[in-house]
């Protein structure tokens, strides 16, 4: 799990509304508009350190990693122009809308602007559904647009919104070619691609293959162009309607940028009226994937759906309906679960980090072995990294806990086939999504306790949520092999590091430790379960022994509050003693409660401005390892404290990109790391959903 650094926010501020808005529940470091998969991550940087603050007019909604997705709207108000979304600079007089809110739920954002004598409400809906594989598989997105009078008069509307040709390649060079279509259930659409597609690569976390569109309902009141920014909106400006015209003048993306619009008349509007807009990308094979019979393309799981590219875009705009009604039940019964277990806090960071959990997962295969494949965006981008779904895999558990299976067995076949020469877990599937390539020479970041202790657990807490006892039997010599790992090396671990790579590997690590004597105890569960009842009653005695040891190894000598170190034999030293959460997660009981209370003591005494440090090498801190301690703690003023000083992080930090993991507890910024590191838009935030899988 690698940093990634040089990340920067290209977007253009050209103004900002002057109406004061407001943010519910929060107002967070950047606000997703689509965001669905690995590529289709589009968001509105909202942090004071560079956009404008939140507001949807006056800056581009940008990729996760802050290059800009050119996105626009206009609206005409009785012949006056107003732009209510990005920067579009035109050779016309624009009005920049007024936001008067933004409110956020699991699946949905919604900005309502005043623009002059009417209102409009834009709902950014990213459909997440967990227990429906045909639509997750899906990587679409709705934008619904709302009008109405605001002065109970009537006024001739017209709306604009068109996308540019930046969605399809990193490289601003590269040449787009486009089409213009309707389908036979009348989806108006444009189709955008890059002309020489590069399949199974990345430039700049841009996907170099697949279809992009832009849809709508075909209708007699809606137009449509494509071809140069500045003619394009400026024909809308001038006229409130566009041409019907088609550029066939393919060109790089950034030669007089290539913009695909629509335009909706409205006519005379008084009472609500709306307008549907699809956005998304088809990709027919999405991952390169090394199993049983080597190397092959996966197909993405849609086409076992769907015949063609418009057929799924079809489908998906015309279910926009039952796709509201099920992403507000979800909606609904996140917000719920998660005020019950820590209250409104609560509901504020998994309301925000379900829909970035989810869109780092690409669905593959078929119906009858559907594989998940996940990327490491930002900080390495890598295939499957263990150690970024073991984090990741609380959001799984609640909401389906089928997908964990789904995403491990990549990486168990792989080594079941007899691709990784390591006898540890190996710690990634591949180097470059979308490429799960494997590792033939071994030669994966070298995280071996860490990996074994993650895969352990995880398989452990699949099969306790689903009873699925053939998968672990089929895995079983996989199991054996790395518990033999953790007998050798989980109570006094080498120099090596944890997931926390970025800290630098450390002897003796205390909390590394933790997590592969639970292993250990959970191979026996495992080996219980598949029938191996003498694997069982060793592993589970030498659990034991080893937690008996590390009772006296790990404790600072006379510390008051006492408490757990960093690493044994360094009493001046702490740090987050999150793995404790999977003793609790399977029920184990392995750890003494006395550990549990100490630790809830001692967190008291070392909070800084937003939550508790890391461990004491630096003050930075990890939000999803923030909630893991959070749900074990049998103090409701310390859960309640380390919900609300992360709830207000995301109300308060000036950091910019989609919701980042890794912060500096003081100054609640970006890590001051010489090299430059920002964790963005990482699936990992699915840990913060820790407090709904295990309770204390």
């Amino acid at each position: 799990m690698k940093f990634f650094s040089g990340l920067s926010l290209v977007s253009t501020c050209v103004g900002v509304a002057s109406a004061a808005s407001s943010f519910t529940p929060a107002r967070p470091p950047s606000i997703p508009l689509a965001v669905k998969s690995p590529y289709l991550t589009t968001w509105q940087a909202a942090g004071s350190n560079s956009g404008n603050g939140g507001y949807l007019a006056g800056q581009w909604p940008s990729f996760w990693s802050g290059a800009a997705n050119g996105w626009t709207g206009l609206i005409r108000v009785d012949g006056t122009v107003y732009n209510w979304m990005g920067a579009p600079q035109l050779n016309t007089s624009v009005t920049t809308a007024d936001q008067t809110s933004f409110t956020y739920t699991a699946t949905s954002s919604v900005f309502v602007l005043t623009a002059g004598n009417v209102t409009v409400t834009a709902t950014f809906l990213s459909p997440v559904t967990p227990e429906d594989l045909m639509r997750q598989s899906l990587h679409f997105s709705y934008l619904n647009v709302e009008v109405s009078a605001n002065d109970d008069a009537t006024h001739s509307v017209q709306l604009y919104t068109d996308i540019s040709a930046e969605w399809v390649s990193g490289d601003r060079t590269n040449i787009a070619q486009w089409n213009y279509g309707t389908t036979g259930n009348n989806t108006n659409y444009h189709q955008v691609f890059r002309q020489t597609q590069q399949e199974f690569s990345e430039i700049n976390n841009q996907a170099e293959w697949g279809n992009w569109y832009y849809g709508t309902s075909n209708s007699t009141d809606v137009t449509q162009q494509s071809g140069a920014d500045a003619v394009v909106r400026g024909q809308f400006a001038s006229n409130g309607s566009l041409t019907n015209a088609v550029d066939t003048d393919y060109r790089a993306i950034n030669d007089r940028y290539p913009v695909f619009a629509f335009a909706k008349d409205f006519g005379s509007v008084n009472e609500s009226v709306s307008v549907l807009f699809t956005i998304g990308l088809c990709q027919q094979d999405a991952v390169q994937f090394e199993g049983a019979q080597g190397n092959v393309s996966l197909p993405s799981l849609w086409t076992t759906y769907f015949s063609s590219d418009t057929d799924a875009l079809d489908f998906f705009h015309g279910d926009f309906s039952d796709a509201q009604q099920t992403a507000q039940a979800l909606d609904s019964k996140i917000a719920s679960d998660s005020v019950a277990a820590a209250g409104n806090d609560y509901s504020t960071i998994t309301s925000l980090a379900f829909r970035q959990a989810f869109a780092g997962l690409e669905l593959t295969n078929t119906q009858d072995q559907p594989l998940y494949f996940l990327k490491e965006i930002s900080s390495d981008g890598n295939v499957n990294t263990v150690d970024v779904i073991f984090p990741a895999h609380p959001v799984l558990l609640y909401a389906n806990p089928t997908l964990l299976k789904y995403l491990l067995e990549p990486l168990l076949i792989n080594q079941a086939s007899g691709h990784y020469p390591n006898t540890y877990s190996m710690h990634d599937l591949g180097s470059s999504f979308p490429n799960g390539t494997g590792h033939e020479n071994g030669n994966d970041e070298y995280m071996p306790l860490e990996e074994c202790g993650n895969m352990n657990i995880m398989m452990a807490a699949y099969y306790q949520k689903t009873q699925d006892a053939d998968f672990l039997s089929t895995y079983y010599n996989l199991t054996k092999q790395w518990t033999g790992y953790l007998i050798d090396e989980a109570l006094m671990p080498g120099n090596q590091v944890s997931t926390d790579d970025f800290a630098g590997p450390l002897s003796n690590q205390t909390n590394l430790a933790l997590k592969g004597i639970i292993a250990i105890q959970a191979a026996a569960q495992i080996a219980n379960v598949t029938g191996n009842t003498d694997d069982a009653a060793n592993f589970s005695s030498i659990a034991t022994s080893y937690i008996n040891q590390w009772y006296s190894l790990s404790n600072a000598d006379d510390a008051s509050p006492a408490h757990t170190t960093l690493n044994y034999g360094n009493d001046t030293s702490w740090g987050l003693l999150y793995n404790l959460w999977a003793d609790t997660l399977l029920g184990y009981n392995l750890v003494k409660q006395e550990i549990y209370d100490q630790q809830t003591a001692f967190y008291e005494t070392v909070f800084e401005e937003y939550g508790i440090p890391l461990d004491t090498r630096h003050t930075w801190t990890k939000g999803d390892w923030e909630i893991f301690v959070a749900a074990i703690s049998g103090d409701s003023d310390t859960r309640s404290k380390l919900v609300s000083d992360l709830a207000t992080w995301i109300n308060e930090t000036e950091t910019n990109y989609p919701l980042t993991d890794l912060y500096d507890a003081v100054s609640g910024n970006y890590p001051d790391y010489p090299n430059g590191i920002t964790f963005a838009d990482r699936p990992v935030v699915g840990g913060l959903f820790a407090m709904l899988v295990a309770k204390n």
